[in-house]
């Protein structure tokens, strides 16, 4: 739960501060450009989801374990954005970004790690705090990143869908300003984000291990 806390602290601080680099100081103010989780937590999506997901059944084998939320959503002001579409992309992929970067400094550490046989592969400890640690970090931060790529609101693939549907597209943007966070945790309930995670989590976790067992 602390390393979702920090990967979610991290997303919504790179959302502050894009917007305040594209000319908006309102989520800065607002003390937004911080890794600390007070000010980021929502009582849903950082807190409720993440304890459920863990309640029923999150934890389990090196790369299988996959917890997903987010954060108080970042106030901005498109009205004060230099460069407005250009600005609404850059502030909402910002997030994806941060926890993207954390990903794979938290692969390259790993992966040294095995290779110099520090973390001995053949015999992958979850008791270990080293390995424990990064584990969860690397899958929560790869896991975050695609969960917001999803185009429901609160997450961040919505926001960007304004700048690159067309004009004609607006129906289309309302029904989901309506109903997307419904649709989302439909999905969710589901298992249908798990679903799309879990192949890119896998993954990430062969290619951690490749050439080192």
């Amino acid at each position: 739960m602390v390393v979702l806390l920090l990967a979610i602290s991290a997303h919504e601080a790179a959302h502050a501060w894009m917007s305040y680099k594209f000319g908006d100081d309102t989520a800065r103010l607002l003390g937004r450009i911080t890794l600390n989780p007070v000010a980021h937590t929502d009582p849903i999506g950082t807190l409720l989801i993440p304890v459920v997901g863990f309640i029923f059944g999150a934890i389990g084998s090196p790369g299988a374990s996959i917890l997903i939320g987010w954060g108080k959503p970042t106030p901005v002001n498109p009205l004060r954005w230099r460069n407005k579409d250009l600005a609404n992309i850059m502030v909402s992929i910002a997030g994806i970004l941060a926890n993207l970067l954390i990903a794979i400094i938290a692969f390259v550490i790993f992966k040294t790690l095995l290779m110099v046989h520090v973390i001995d592969p053949y015999s992958l400890s979850m008791h270990d705090p080293v390995t424990l640690f990064l584990v969860y970090l690397l899958t929560m931060n790869v896991s975050l990143a695609i969960f917001n790529l999803l185009p429901f609101p609160p997450l961040d693939g919505s926001k960007i869908l304004y700048s690159v549907l067309p004009p004609s597209a607006q129906p289309i943007l309302e029904l989901l300003e309506q109903y997307g966070f419904l649709i989302l945790i439909l999905l969710m309930y589901m298992g249908f984000t798990r679903l799309i995670m879990g192949p890119v989590v896998e993954l990430v976790f062969y290619l951690l291990f490749l050439g080192v067992r």
